[in-house]
């Protein structure tokens, strides 16, 4: 393996976990200006123009607080907790192809950390283990709201997971590959996959709040019933990785969704703009972070327009709506394919 490829490889490492940390730093100052747009006030303006440095003065101030570690606490894994939810909502950054390839040298790059063959597979698998780091981080609190709210949240996870799984399914039959960059190349121009799985799209993208305990999903945390769910112990930065986690899962879960439904880096009449390589590349990139930050807005708009499910609600939704709409749209997709394979002989 060559050298430059190896230092091209570890910079795009770098810039993706950059820019993820960066993205998810001002989705905390954007969440609370979108708040205070919605219900009609100013939100953060104090720190810079704008209140813009605010996520700073955050930070700052997670790393200034005194860390307090409960004695009756299990200490390691109370460290590990919020240490593996950060890391496990970093990592699935890995199979997304942020754009076209760009030329260096004469040679082509991947704008993709790594294209596995089974890309859609990797998420599920490390979306999956993210929950250990709420499970992990309730149960060792030793506090019986941290574990209320860890128990709330693998349940919900667990019941979610499986509809947003089923919700794919129905899209990986239609594309043939489990690649994450085979299914953007395959949506070139404007043959989107939310035009041919608008059903698939909706049962994901409900299911994506869920996974990422986003109101009205947000029962393992929530304030009124549990103080602060799984993290009511933590405080200084562990508390801070707990709440990075979410918004580095909101950006990424935002990523997923344009490039499994909405193209990704594609765009219509693209390749007429008879641009060079590395300028359509560049292009494609503004065009999915575009797509992405529209999401991530979408996130923030319902999180302040609609109230907290019951938990009832929360299972009835997940076990008796989106998963028979899910299982019914793997059926209809399948009788199309077998209609169309009899017509294409």
């Amino acid at each position: 393996m060559e050298l430059s490829y190896l230092i091209y490889k570890a910079i795009l490492v770098a810039s993706v976990l950059g820019v993820s940390l960066l993205v998810a730093m001002y989705s905390t100052y954007a969440e609370r200006k979108v708040a205070a747009f919605l219900q009609d006030r100013i939100g953060p303006n104090r720190a810079g123009i704008f209140g813009i440095l605010q996520p700073l003065a955050d930070g700052i101030k997670m790393f200034m607080k005194e860390e307090i570690i409960p004695d009756v606490s299990n200490k390691v894994l109370f460290i590990l907790g919020p240490s593996l939810a950060m890391i496990t909502a970093c990592m699935t950054s890995a199979v997304i192809p942020w754009a076209t390839d760009i030329a260096v040298n004469g040679k082509n790059y991947a704008l993709q950390v790594t294209d596995v063959n089974i890309g859609i597979l990797y998420v599920f698998g490390v979306v999956s283990i993210g929950v250990y780091g709420v499970m992990i981080g309730g149960w060792a609190s030793n506090n019986k709201y941290s574990l209320l709210g860890a128990i709330r949240a693998s349940s919900q996870m667990i019941s979610y997971e499986i509809a947003m799984g089923l919700a794919v399914i129905s899209v990986v039959m239609m594309t043939g590959t489990l690649s994450l960059r085979e299914i953007v190349t395959q949506q070139h121009g404007f043959h989107w996959n939310v035009f041919y799985q608008p059903l698939a799209f909706v049962v994901f993208i409900v299911c994506a709040f869920a996974e990422c305990n986003r109101t009205p999903f947000d029962l393992p945390e929530c304030e009124t019933e549990l103080v602060g769910g799984y993290h009511t112990e933590y405080s200084s930065m562990k508390l801070g990785f707990y709440l990075f986690a979410e918004y580095v899962n909101m950006f990424i879960s935002s990523a997923i969704i344009s490039s499994v439904f909405f193209g990704g880096y594609n765009f219509p009449y693209m390749h007429e703009l008879n641009l060079s390589q590395n300028m359509l590349a560049a292009v494609g990139c503004l065009v999915f972070f575009a797509k992405i930050s529209f999401f991530i807005f979408f996130f923030m708009w319902i999180r302040w327009t609609l109230p907290r499910f019951r938990y009832d609600q929360l299972m009835n939704l997940g076990w008796k709506i989106l998963l028979p709409l899910a299982l019914i749209n793997i059926f209809i997709t399948g009788i199309i394919m077998a209609i169309n394979n009899n017509f294409a002989f």
